[in-house]
This record gives C-alpha cells, structure tokens and sequence, in this order.
C-alpha cells in the first residue's frame, strides 16, 4: 500500500531544480496531477526516455540522444568556425537567438585555482586537438563576462595564439539597457569598446 511520501518525494526532488522552491514545487506537483493525463504520464515517459538516452556529444559537449550531436552532424553549418561556450545552456542561448551558423566547444566550466579546475578538467585539450584536426579558421570565445571566465578566455588565446583566428563576444550596454541599472564592469566594458559613429 502507498501513501503520500512518494508525491512528498516528487515535490522534494522538483524544488530541487534550478528556478523552484518549495512552494512552486508543490504548485507544479498538483498541477501535473490534475492534469495527469496529458502531463503527468508524458512527462514520465519523456524523462525515462531521456535518462536513458542522453549523452554527452563526443565531439563538443552538447546533449543529445546521440554519440554525436545533430548541430555537429548538420553539414550546413560553416565547420570552419567553433564559438567556445562555457555550458550547455549557453549553447542553447545562443542557438535560441538564431544568428550564430557555425559549430560550439563546449567546455564543461572555467578555469579556477580556487575550486582547482585546471585546463585538464576541462575541454581545453579537446578545442586544441579539433583546431589541429578541422579545418577551422576561427575560434569565438563566448565566456561569460566573470573572473574566472575573462582568465579561461585568456588562457585558450594563449594556447591557440598563431594557429587560427580568435574573437570574442562584444560587451557592454545590452539594448533597451538604461545605465542607472547597469553595474560598473558592464559600463566600463562598454565604454572601453566605444566605437565612432
């Protein structure tokens, strides 16, 4: 006989995830039993379909269902330009806003002495090793705009300096961005890379 500790369980395990607490958890919870048939049931049938078959893109780092992924197997994409992100979910941002044509090196963090994540932790060989190996003439460093973001981004222009061209992300004052709400790093970046109009 069951009781209610595994519907406890659910709403435990949802506050979990990134963007819920508690009380969306439970919300969520009761709104998928509710709608148990057109949600609840999929939902478990997607996520068991996906805990089995997710994997780690072999040549990248994105996830897929695939050992590898469908933007490195899409033979449309420009293969002779990588853009570096530091995450899966940047990749996905950036896929999201459609501009961006080429293929990604995802690469599982930064660098940090503090947590001691050195290059080896992290993808940085792989880039280096797909540089050599693909025909690629251009590496976007897409870092996010932190410490230790700005030192990986350094460290991989150090590495791969000579061997093909690098570029990263332009900063500064996002559009629609009012500078009273802006901190001071993002002004000072932006009035750094000012250009004349």
């Amino acid at each position: 006989m069951r009781d209610d500790s595994d519907i406890e369980t659910l709403i435990a395990m949802m506050a979990r995830l990134p963007g819920l607490g508690p009380r969306s958890a439970r919300r969520a919870v009761l709104h998928m039993i509710r709608k148990r048939g057109v949600l609840l049931s999929p939902l478990a049938e997607t996520m068991t379909r996906v805990a089995q078959d997710a994997r780690e893109c072999l040549n990248c780092g994105n996830v897929g269902t695939q050992d590898i992924c469908d933007i490195c197997r899409d033979n449309r994409r420009n293969i002779g330009v990588i853009c570096v992100v530091e995450g899966v979910a940047d990749l996905w941002a950036l896929e999201r806003a459609g501009v961006f044509k080429g293929r990604y090196h995802v690469l599982g963090g930064t660098l940090s002495a503090l947590d001691q994540v050195g290059p080896d932790e992290l993808r940085i060989p792989k880039l280096s090793a797909r540089v050599e190996s693909e025909d690629v003439t251009e590496v976007i460093l897409a870092l996010n705009a932190t410490i230790d973001g700005q030192t990986t981004a350094h460290y991989i222009a150090d590495e791969l300096e000579g061997r093909v061209q690098l570029s990263s992300l332009a900063q500064g004052v996002p559009i629609g961005g009012e500078l009273d709400y802006l901190d001071e790093g993002t002004i000072g970046a932006a009035l750094s890379a000012r250009k004349p109009i």
